[in-house]
């Protein structure tokens, strides 16, 4: 389901207190909603709620691409390829840089697919 960045932040606080109501004050369940709702409050009096639509579609729109395996050495990257563990399509970081996994014609092998972080210069995580 998309989600709406131009949400009705009043029918969202509106909905949290309905919720809420189902809820022993002082629960958990209470205290989180609370929480929920005085955050949104805040971001709108310190006027940040256009920034924080941005954000949450963002949140719900970007898909990170992560490595399914981190190899240090082309070495290990292919000794893994062929122990019959690698599978069509697996994105793997091989000594920092992007490869994706194929089905070729002799079996499996590395097609570079440069990752996030080579393109933006960004250090990887793995």
């Amino acid at each position: 389901m998309p989600y709406n960045p131009n949400f009705n932040l009043d029918a969202v606080l509106e909905t949290l207190g309905t919720v809420n109501n189902g809820f022993a004050e002082g629960s958990p369940e209470d205290e989180s909603l609370r929480i929920a709702a005085v955050a949104l409050l805040y971001v709108r009096d310190i006027q940040k709620l256009d920034e924080y639509r941005d954000y949450f579609q963002r949140f719900f729109t970007h898909r990170p691409v992560i490595a399914a395996h981190v190899f240090a050495t082309r070495t290990d990257a292919d000794a893994w390829l062929v122990s019959g563990k690698a599978r069509d399509g697996e994105l793997v970081n091989i000594a920092g840089q992007g490869f994706t996994v194929i089905q070729a014609l002799h079996g499996l092998k590395f097609i570079r697919t440069p990752l996030p972080e080579e393109q933006s210069g960004r250090t990887p995580l793995g």
